[in-house]
C-alpha cells in the first residue's frame, strides 16, 4: 500500500484493499443483503490492532450507502436507513471529515452509541444495518452520567437494528464500564443469529514477525529475546530525554512521530496542562482539543505532547515513543512482568469495580491491554522507555545481548 501521513486517506473507501479485506467487504455486502429482512442478524469482524478493520467496514459501509441513496435501483439495500457508530471521539471526527468527500456519505451517518440508542428508542424507530467500529469500547453497563440509561450499549443496538456489524477485540478494552471479553460477547450474542469473520494480516507494523510476538508476550507479562536488527526499528532506552529527542528527529525526517505513555501519571480536566516526568524528561499530556478539525495523532502541535491511550487508540503513527509508567514492573526472581493498579491514575477507568467477579484482574488485564494499544501504533518503529528500575534493568541488559 502507498505511504500516506493522513488517517484519512487510511481510511477513504476506495483504498487498494488486500484481498482478504476484500473478500471481506464482499462478505459484508452478501450478509446484509442475506438479512435485510430479518429479524435481527449480527456479523462479527475480529482481527489484532494494525490489520485494517476500520478500513473494511468504512469502505463496506460506503458501498452500503451508495446502493441504499441509489435511484432506479432495484437493490434490495435501496431505501435502507444505515449508520456507523463509534464511541471515540477523535474516530468519530476522523469519519465525519472523510464523508466530506464522498458523495454516498453524510456526516449524520456517523454517530456515537448513546445518541443513537436514545435518537431510537424517543423516535420508536430501528435502522436497518448498523456498523459498529471498536465495539470493545461500547458500554457493558449503565452510565447516567453519560445519558445512558440501559444496561449494555449492545444490546440496545441490536434490538434497534435488523442488522450489526461489529468490530471487536478483546485486547483493545480499557474500562469497567466498557468492559468485554469473549466469553461476556458469545454469551450475549448465543440466540442471535451471526457470523464471525477474522482479519489475520499485520499491516501497520511493519515488522518480522518476531516484533509481535515481542509485543504480545509482553502483554503476557512476559519479555522475550528483543527482535533481531531488521528494517522496522525497535530501540530500548535508559533515558526517556533521550528517546524524546530521537522521536523529534524522526519527526523532523518523517512526521506523525509522537510519544505516548501508559496512564501513569497524573491528569485532571481542568484547563491546566499537567505533566509527565522522567529524570530529565518533562512534557505535558495531550491536551483535548474538540474543536480542532484534525485528530491528535496528526496535529504538529502535540510533537510536544506526551499522547494516552485515549488520543491514539485506532490511529497509525509511523514511530512511537512508548513510556512504561510506574504500574508496569519487573519481577527479578520469577522474570514476570508485574501490574501494579495502585499506580495507576486513570481512576474513571476502575470505577463500578462492584459489577465484576474478580475486579483485581481486570484491573491488570486493562492496564495489559493499554500497553498493547500503544506498542502497536508506529508502522516503522517503536522506543521504549520504562520507568520502574528492575524493568528497565531487564530491558537494557536484553538490548545489550541483542543479535
Amino acid at each position: 500500500m502507498q505511504q500516506t501521513n493522513s488517517s484519512e486517506l487510511k481510511l477513504l473507501p476506495g483504498r487498494t484493499l488486500s484481498t482478504e479485506q476484500e473478500e471481506l467487504v464482499h462478505a459484508i455486502l452478501r450478509f446484509c443483503r442475506d438479512h435485510i429482512h430479518s429479524e435481527h442478524a449480527v456479523l462479527v469482524i475480529r482481527g489484532d490492532a494494525g490489520t485494517g478493520k476500520s478500513l473494511v467496514i468504512n469502505s463496506a459501509f460506503e458501498k452500503i450507502q451508495e446502493a441504499a441513496r441509489s435511484s432506479g435501483s432495484r437493490d434490495v439495500l435501496r431505501g435502507t436507513h444505515n449508520v456507523l457508530l463509534v464511541n471515540h471521539p477523535e474516530m468519530i471526527k476522523l469519519y465525519r471529515n472523510i464523508s466530506e468527500s464522498l458523495p454516498a456519505l453524510r456526516k449524520k451517518d456517523y454517530e456515537r452509541p448513546t445518541t443513537f440508542v436514545n435518537s431510537m428508542d424517543r423516535q420508536h424507530k430501528r435502522a436497518d444495518i448498523v456498523f459498529i467500529d471498536e465495539a470493545h469500547l461500547l458500554l457493558s453497563r449503565r452510565d447516567s452520567y453519560n445519558r445512558f440509561n440501559h444496561d449494555n450499549h449492545l444490546r440496545e443496538i441490536i434490538r434497534l437494528s435488523r442488522i450489526a456489524i461489529i468490530v471487536f477485540d478483546s485486547r483493545q478494552v480499557l474500562k469497567f464500564k466498557s468492559y468485554w471479553d469473549d466469553q461476556r460477547l458469545e454469551h450475549l450474542l448465543h440466540d442471535v443469529p451471526h457470523e464471525v469473520f477474522t482479519l489475520t494480516t499485520q499491516f501497520r507494523v511493519r515488522a518480522n514477525p518476531d516484533v509481535m510476538e515481542w509485543i504480545s508476550a509482553f502483554c503476557n507479562r512476559r519479555i522475550l529475546p528483543l527482535p533481531a536488527r531488521q528494517e522496522f526499528d525497535f530501540r530500548i532506552y535508559d533515558d526517556a530525554l533521550e528517546m524524546y529527542h530521537d522521536i523529534c528527529a524522526m519527526n523532523a525526517r518523517f512526521g506523525l512521530c509522537r510519544m505516548l505513555s501508559t496512564y501513569d501519571y497524573p491528569y485532571v480536566l481542568n484547563g491546566q496542562d499537567h505533566f509527565i516526568e522522567e529524570g530529565r524528561f518533562r512534557l505535558r499530556w495531550d491536551r483535548a482539543r474538540p474543536e480542532q478539525r484534525l485528530p491528535w495523532a496528526e496535529r504538529a502541535d502535540t510533537i510536544d505532547e506526551v499522547g494516552s491511550v485515549y488520543t491514539v487508540q485506532g490511529f497509525d503513527l509511523n514511530y512511537a515513543g512508548v513510556i512504561l509508567g510506574p504500574s508496569v514492573t519487573y519481577d527479578p526472581r520469577t522474570q514476570r512482568i508485574v501490574i501494579k493498579p495502585d499506580r495507576y491514575e486513570d481512576g474513571a477507568a476502575f470505577a463500578g469495580r462492584g459489577a465484576l467477579d474478580n475486579p483485581e484482574a481486570v484491573q491488570e488485564q486493562i492496564i495489559l491491554n493499554s500497553i498493547n494499544v500503544l506498542m502497536t501504533r508506529g508502522t516503522m518503529g517503536l522506543y521504549i522507555y520504562a520507568s520502574n528500575v528492575d524493568l528497565r534493568r531487564k530491558l537494557h541488559d536484553m538490548a545489550s545481548r541483542r543479535a
